[in-house]
């Protein structure tokens, strides 16, 4: 049945027939009428890439090439690794062995070594460079005095025409000043104590001091060894006070390495003189 609003509108359902429903069965036809067939997808029937082989497939002048070098550096890598193979089997198949006269004298050698390095030989041993050092220190010139230097020339040549192993040790001073005084009496009698120690002096003017070296530098010590300073002190009373004595200059000189310590002699070579004095005795 329709409804009011059909019957208003003059609409009709009852055998009706949609157009567009036609329409859409007419695309499934051709114009001859025949009924269109859906597409069928094409397979691909491409060939699947051929693997090399181990032939060049560029046969030309370059290939050629190409292919030879190869070759080459494929043969000499085999022949380094054969080699390498060779030599392993060559370790493991050779045998390590000592004959009985290589035994006797890798013992020997140790006895020698132990023999060496035994304390017996290591005391003979210092004793002879002890022996050397003190003869050469013996050859050195002897002084005993105490050096007056007249003037810079004078001051020049003590220094420079002086063998390098002896030390020069210049005392600059002034006549009016009694701690130079002091000090001159001194340094004679250690002169004549270390007598392979060139001991000098000379005036301040003598030697070209400036006025107010004159004043507050005196008295000084100038140590040279080689031509090199080695020890320089001015005013040197600052360090030894006003009231200083023979032991009190030597033990300064001592602790700044200028002079040797007399009373340090080497125990190995004071025992030996020892065992020398008894075995006189008895």
């Amino acid at each position: 049945m329709s409804s009011l609003e059909d019957k208003i509108l003059g609409l009709k359902k009852e055998n009706y027939c949609s157009s567009s429903s036609n329409s859409d069965n007419e695309d499934d036809y051709t114009e001859d009428g025949a009924p269109i067939s859906e597409p069928q997808e094409l397979s691909s029937s491409l060939p699947e890439p051929r693997k090399w082989e181990g032939i060049s497939s560029n046969t030309g002048p370059k290939g050629v090439i190409k292919d030879w070098q190869r070759f080459k550096q494929l043969e000499v890598e085999q022949k380094k690794e054969q080699y390498a193979e060779r030599i392993q089997l060559m370790k493991k198949l050779s045998l390590t062995c000592s004959s009985k006269l290589d035994d006797e004298k890798d013992k020997k050698e140790e006895d020698e070594l132990s023999e060496l390095m035994s304390d017996k030989f290591l005391e003979q041993y210092r004793k002879k460079r002890m022996n050397e050092m003190l003869s050469c220190s013996n050859q050195l010139p002897k002084f005993g005095i105490l050096i007056d230097l007249k003037d810079g020339s004078d001051f020049i040549e003590a220094i420079d025409n002086e063998n390098k192993a002896v030390s020069v040790i210049i005392h600059i001073y002034e006549i009016n000043v009694p701690e130079c005084n002091k000090l001159n009496k001194i340094l004679l009698k250690l002169s004549k104590k270390y007598c392979e120690v060139k001991f000098c002096k000379i005036i301040s003017s003598d030697a070209g001091m400036s006025k107010h070296f004159k004043v507050g530098g005196v008295p000084a010590i100038l140590v040279y060894k080689a031509g090199l300073v080695i020890g320089n002190f001015v005013h040197v009373t600052d360090e030894l006070g006003d009231e200083f004595y023979e032991s009190d200059v030597e033990n300064f000189l001592i602790e700044h390495g200028m002079i040797q310590d007399k009373s340090c002699f080497p125990k190995i070579l004071s025992q030996s003189q020892d065992k020398d004095e008894d075995s006189d005795t008895s």
